[in-house]
C-alpha cells in the first residue's frame, strides 16, 4: 500500500474527530504521491520545482499515473501547481481504485434495506497496516492526517520529519489546503450577500 492509500483509508475510519473535505483530501493524496515519488527516487525536488528524479515510480497503477504526468522539461512545475493539477478529482479515483481492489465497501444506513448507501473501509490487512502506522505515529502519515484536521485541530505542523523535501511537500499542502477554505468562505460570505440583496431591507 501507498502512503495516499493509507490516508484515505484513515480518512474513511468511520468515528473521525470530523469529516474532511474531498477537495482538502485531494490534495492531500497528491501530497502524498509527491512524497512517496520522491522516496523512490522517481522525483527530486528542484527548489520548490517537481522534476524527474531517473528511477521508475513504484509499481501501484496510481503512483505510475502521477509519475507518467510530470513536466519533464524545464522549468519544471511548482509543488503548488502539481498539487492543485494532480489532486483533481483525485479523492474519487482512489475511492473508485479502492472500491475495485475490495479495500472499501458500501453498507446501507439505517434499517432499510432502501437506505442511503455509505461507503467504509472493509476488514483487511491493509487496513489494519494503515491503522498502525497512524497509531506509531509514522512522520509522514502523521503530518498528512493533521494538515486534514484528523487529529483534532490540525496545526499542519510536520512532527518529526527529518527530510528537508518531505517537509517541503508537506508544508505546500497545508498552505493549498487554508487556500482552498479561504475561497470557500469567500464564497459562502458572497452567497449570504447574494442572498440579503434580493431578500431587500
Amino acid at each position: 500500500m501507498t502512503t495516499a492509500k493509507d490516508l484515505f483509508l484513515i480518512s474513511m475510519d468511520p468515528r473521525p474527530d470530523r469529516a474532511v473535505g474531498q477537495g482538502d483530501l485531494s490534495l492531500a493524496l497528491a501530497g502524498a504521491e509527491l512524497i512517496d515519488l520522491i522516496g523512490a527516487g522517481a522525483v527530486t525536488l528542484d527548489g520548490d520545482r517537481v522534476a524527474p528524479g531517473g528511477r521508475p515510480a513504484p509499481e501501484d497503477p496510481l503512483l505510475g499515473e502521477a509519475e507518467a504526468g510530470l513536466i519533464r522539461q524545464a522549468p519544471h512545475e511548482r509543488i503548488e501547481d502539481w498539487l492543485w493539477r494532480r489532486g483533481r478529482d483525485l479523492a474519487a479515483t482512489y475511492q473508485a481504485a479502492l472500491e475495485e481492489d475490495g479495500e472499501l465497501t458500501r453498507k446501507r444506513s439505517g434499517r432499510l434495506s432502501f437506505g442511503s448507501e455509505r461507503v467504509e473501509p472493509a476488514d483487511t490487512p491493509s487496513r489494519r497496516r494503515a491503522a498502525a502506522r497512524r497509531a506509531e505515529g509514522e512522520p509522514v502519515l502523521t503530518a498528512l492526517v493533521s494538515v486534514l484536521g484528523l487529529d483534532g485541530e490540525g496545526s499542519g505542523d510536520e512532527p518529526g520529519l527529518e527530510d528537508e523535501a518531505v517537509t517541503t511537500v508537506v508544508a505546500a499542502v497545508h498552505d493549498a489546503v487554508m487556500e482552498l477554505e479561504a475561497v470557500r468562505q469567500r464564497r459562502t460570505i458572497e452567497n449570504a450577500a447574494f442572498a440579503n440583496l434580493w431578500r431587500g431591507p
